[in-house]
Order: C-alpha cells, then sequence, then structure tokens
C-alpha cells in the first residue's frame, strides 16, 4: 500500500511525539488560588474539595515557600471571614488590619518575588453572601463598585501586585484603574474576571469560605452560561477600561468562550479550573472510573491548547510534580 502521507509517523514514539508536540504546560503557566483562615497553626481539609484545605497565615506561608521552590510563582489569594465581621457594606474588605491585608503582607515579606494576586469581591465579608451591597433586594451596581474601589486600594498599599475583581458589577475595571492611578498605585495590576457565567460549579468554592448566598442567586450580575456574544463584550470592555489580564470562569464547560476571548484580546488571557471541576476529577478517581494523573494533564493542556496563558487551578502543585 503506497501512502504519499503518513501521519503516524510523527507519532511513532514518546521522543517523536514530544519533538512536534504544538502545546506545552509549565509551571509558569499555573496560578494557586490559596484560602485563608484565622488562627495559628490551622490545616482544615475542605470536604467537596478532597486533598485542599483552608489554612491559617502561618501555615500559608509556608505552603507559599514550598510553592516558589516548585516552580509556581503566582498564587491568587481567597481569606474566610469571621461572621462577626460579615454586615452589608462589606468594610472589613478594606480593614487594613484585616486577614487579607495581612496576608498579602506577610506572603510578600516570606517570599518577595512571589506574584500575589488578590480576590477583589464583597461575597465574603457580606451578611447576605452576595458580590454587590443590598437594596430592597437588589444588588446595587454602583455602591458596590465604590466598595470595590476602597478594597483594591487596601490591597495595593499591603503589596498585592494584581487585584483580581471577581463581582461582575459593571464599570468596576475602570473606577479601580483610576482609583489606583490617582493614588499612586501605578504598578498594581487587574485581572479581570470578565466573562464570569452564573455556574452550578462553584460549589465546593463557597463551602470553603462559607459564602453561598443567602438569598436568590447571582445570576443578575454572571453571565448567563446560555450566552456568547456577550462575553467577547463584556472582556473588551474591561479591556478597554484598563485590564491587564482577563479571564473566563469556569473553564471546562467554556472552552468555546476561552477560544474566542484569546482571539479577540492582545492582553494575557486567565482561566479558572474552578472548584467543581476539580471536584469531579477527584471524585471519578476515587471510584476508579479514570487515572486522576492523566485527567489533571489532560485537563490542563485543553485550556492551553483552547488559549489560556495562565491558569487557576487547585491541581497546580500535582501538575508542577507531574512535569516535574
Amino acid at each position: 500500500m503506497y501512502l504519499q502521507r503518513r501521519n503516524r509517523i510523527l507519532r511513532k514514539n514518546a521522543a517523536v511525539r514530544s519533538l512536534v508536540a504544538e502545546t506545552v504546560l509549565t509551571p509558569n503557566d499555573f496560578i494557586v488560588p490559596l484560602f485563608i483562615d484565622e488562627g495559628q497553626n490551622v490545616k482544615t481539609e475542605i470536604a467537596s474539595m478532597p486533598g485542599y484545605y483552608r489554612n491559617s497565615l502561618d501555615v500559608t506561608v509556608k505552603e507559599v515557600k514550598e510553592l516558589w521552590s516548585m516552580g509556581l510563582k503566582s498564587i491568587l489569594i481567597f481569606v474566610k471571614s469571621k461572621d462577626e465581621l460579615k454586615d452589608n457594606t462589606g468594610k472589613e474588605a478594606w480593614n487594613p488590619d484585616g486577614l487579607m491585608q495581612r496576608s498579602i503582607k506577610a506572603i510578600k515579606d516570606a517570599v518577595p518575588e512571589m506574584v500575589v494576586m488578590t480576590d477583589v469581591a464583597l461575597d465574603p465579608y457580606s451578611s447576605y453572601g452576595h458580590d454587590g451591597i443590598v437594596k430592597d433586594g437588589e444588588i446595587v451596581n454602583d455602591e458596590t463598585v465604590d466598595a470595590l474601589v476602597k478594597m483594591s486600594i487596601s490591597h495595593a498599599h499591603a503589596g498585592a501586585d494584581f487585584v483580581a475583581p471577581s463581582d461582575m458589577m459593571d464599570g468596576r475595571i475602570g473606577a479601580i484603574r483610576e482609583a489606583l492611578e490617582e493614588s499612586g498605585f501605578t504598578n498594581t495590576g487587574i485581572m479581570a474576571y470578565s466573562a464570569k457565567y452564573a455556574s452550578c460549579f462553584y460549589g465546593p468554592f463557597r463551602d470553603a469560605l462559607d459564602s453561598a448566598p443567602g438569598f436568590g442567586d447571582k445570576k443578575t450580575y454572571q453571565m448567563n452560561p446560555a450566552n456568547r456574544i456577550e462575553a467577547i463584550k463584556e472582556t473588551l470592555m474591561d479591556v478597554e477600561e484598563g485590564a491587564d489580564i482577563v479571564m473566563v470562569k469556569p473553564g471546562l464547560p467554556y472552552l468555546d468562550i476561552l477560544r474566542e476571548v484569546k482571539d479577540a484580546v492582545q492582553v494575557p488571557v486567565s482561566v479558572y479550573n474552578i472548584s467543581g471541576e476539580y471536584a469531579m476529577i477527584k471524585a471519578a478517581a476515587k471510584m476508579g472510573w479514570l487515572d486522576e494523573d492523566k485527567a489533571i494533564i489532560e485537563t490542563l493542556t485543553a485550556f492551553k491548547r483552547a488559549g489560556a496563558d495562565l491558569i487557576a487551578t487547585y491541581f497546580a502543585k500535582d501538575a508542577a510534580r507531574l512535569l516535574s
């Protein structure tokens, strides 16, 4: 049998496959989400995220040092606020002595070169569990943006390299950029959650921070999973308003959106491999239905192949070990 082209020649062994691989993962691709709690020597496993923990700050600092030693250079911080500090203003979010602010300072003191990104949204601080201020049952936009600006400035003052607004309020990127400029934080970046969908896959994350909405849902500010064009519009607006990095969230159910966003913008694109995606792989692996290590690498490769420059993932440490 004569064939002019035999495609299998480029697949015949591991060395050849490596030579012609179109997509290559490295630890430089990963952002490591970290959950931080009050206390000392606290390490609490999150029940719906097996193998992932909410740690006190002292334990977190040790973890960050380990991450850096593994070649992981970026973290995204989330904190669990005490119930007694929650209200409808979110004012604890910009407390200069708050857990987030103390965490930023401690981490930058311990590992100065680690790229520290911080979550900017009110849900961990809200008595309603929503990403914004509530009035008459409505999550109000403009007053929430004012609060997010205060929060972002406090993070920048503490030493954050990037603030990461995850709230999906209208106009908040422009407002934050203007405030950073006016306050002299001209080197503080913005990673905008630009296409964040109202997804069912966030459940385990809300367990981690006890931040589930106390009423209703988040569909008046997070995006409709049925929409595609809206994601591109929102992302382009965020870039115009001053975002340095844009994000698509969730990841796996939205690979088509990730690809289109990558084609539409000229800034780095990140994707969030979220808690529900993590939990699915963990559960299937526990049942013996798939090989966890192979599933991790295949999933992360899919994100990069689809266009992600950065991948926020709970599998970052596992992936770094596998890739080494």
